[in-house]
């Protein structure tokens, strides 16, 4: 039976980034578990998800596939193979065997995770399936963004066990913090007014017309409260107002990001008779 296109595996184009390829394998990847996916064939699903991912994230299976597709991988194609003669992919008569290294010298990227198998316990909870030794559990920990941004301190039950945990401010969705015998992955939620770019903030403020013609004084919104910031006259729709050192705390230090706040226009859909008229004298004149 022949196999599925691995871009349509993960739904990305073949001009995909390497971030856009990771990041859908990480949602594919959730989507599917056979933990979570109880529809039939979501193994085999499952398994097509990291089998396409192992390629696509390494550039020179990637490469390989682009050029010759599923067949660079079968018998004598040369990746993972015995050996191959001088009309495979590579030519020359030379053998070209990729194997996995659990130490993670070799092998791909797998969206942040030590080896493909990482993401049943980064998810899921639990040790691997697959019996791995001598490697740190990893287990899921969902925090709120404000929990992410100032940290937090949780109580956490980890194999029966109940205990105390800190997470430093500015973690970010996905990252790890390592423990003394395991590893917790964590999973934000997002905000409904604030989006993350790094560790710089960002959100959107509504003026009137009125407002961005001859300037204002508004009140916004911050991680750490609200501030006031002068609107200058003339700004325009889009216009970007920095607030230095307003983001994110550094994990690994004490610098902080910045806070960028979008200024949109609102545009009344409704008005009076009156407002009609001084925006028709405006527009006269």
């Amino acid at each position: 039976m022949a196999k599925t296109d691995y871009y349509q595996v993960l739904g990305v184009s073949k001009n995909a980034t390497e971030s856009e390829i990771k990041s859908a394998y990480r949602q594919k990847a959730r989507k599917h578990h056979p933990d979570v996916d109880k529809s039939p064939g979501a193994e085999k699903k499952f398994k097509e998800i990291n089998e396409a991912y192992q390629v696509l994230s390494d550039s020179q299976k990637k490469s390989a596939y682009d050029q010759f597709g599923h067949s660079a991988f079968e018998p004598g194609g040369g990746f993972g193979s015995a050996g191959q003669g001088a009309g495979g992919p590579f030519g020359g008569g030379g053998f070209r065997t990729y194997t996995w290294s659990s130490g993670g010298e070799q092998g791909g990227d797998f969206g942040g995770f030590a080896d493909p198998f990482d993401i049943f316990e980064a998810f899921f909870g639990g040790q691997s399936p697959f019996g791995r030794q001598q490697r740190l559990p990893r287990y899921a920990i969902n925090i709120d963004f404000m929990e992410a941004v100032l940290g937090v301190e949780k109580q956490i039950d980890i194999e029966g066990k109940k205990q105390k945990i800190k997470i430093p401010a500015g973690v970010d969705d996905g990252s790890e913090i390592k423990f003394a015998s395991f590893i917790l992955v964590c999973q934000v939620s997002t905000h409904p007014k604030f989006k993350r770019r790094g560790y710089d903030i960002v959100s959107e403020h509504d003026i009137s017309f009125s407002k961005a013609a001859l300037g204002s004084v508004e009140e916004i919104e911050t991680i750490d409260g609200s501030v006031k910031i002068k609107i200058p006259a003339g700004t325009q729709p889009g216009t970007q107002i920095r607030l230095r050192a307003k983001g994110i705390k550094h994990v690994s230090g004490n610098s902080r990001g910045d806070h960028y706040v979008i200024i949109r226009l609102h545009v009344p859909s409704k008005l009076s008779r009156e407002q009609k008229n001084l925006l028709q004298e405006l527009e006269n004149s």
